[in-house]
């Protein structure tokens, strides 16, 4: 047994089902579900989603398994992935979520992407914002990151309007299609404004 405490105890996402959080930019984050495979197939064709996020192609079925995934990652307390889709009904026009999730550690790391028809209303801010208050203040993680390419800006200005404070560039960090990025490194820690 560890001297140190765990920061959040295990169980604390299994034992609840995952959260849907209403958006003022009129959209609402909600988990993923069976019927969203066709969208998220599409957006392994956009030319940026798959520039700076590496999600490789899927087929339907693939994306039907991998939106499963996610489903046992929430329940397995590894990940917790909401789709960003429009207050009306329609199917989702993005993704946001926290991955790499570490209870005993009290961290997690976000990830997201917007299709064309997700980007500019400020809706990943707003999810980034809202995430980071249920992470933090709900759930009780001591710890949220961001990293992206330096040649990202869009992923910048996410982190920065979100409250990330900027903490340094990890140079070669990670490969991408046209070789190796550096990525800076954003974080929000419980406290922060």
């Amino acid at each position: 047994m560890s001297a140190i405490p765990a920061v959040v105890p295990a169980g604390s996402l299994s034992q609840a089902e995952q959260p849907v959080f209403s958006l003022t930019s009129g959209f609402h984050l909600r988990p993923w579900q069976q019927e969203d495979a066709e969208v998220l197939v599409a957006s392994c064709h956009d030319a940026e989603i798959q520039k700076w996020n590496r999600p490789g192609y899927l087929s339907l079925d693939e994306a039907r398994e991998r939106i499963s995934r996610w489903g046992q990652r929430w329940r397995d307390e590894e990940a917790a992935i909401w789709a960003i889709a429009p207050s009306t009904g329609a199917g989702p026009v993005g993704l946001i979520g926290l991955a790499d999730i570490d209870l005993g550690g009290g961290s997690a790391e976000f990830l997201y992407w917007l299709l064309p028809e997700g980007r500019g209303h400020g809706a990943m801010v707003e999810a980034t914002v809202r995430i980071s208050r249920w992470a933090l203040d709900d759930i009780g993680l001591h710890r949220l990151r961001i990293t992206h390419s330096v040649e990202n800006p869009a992923s910048c200005q996410v982190a920065t309007k979100a409250g990330f404070s900027f903490e340094g560039t990890m140079r070669s960090a990670l490969l991408h299609a046209d070789g190796w990025h550096d990525e800076h490194l954003h974080a929000r820690v419980q406290g922060d404004v």
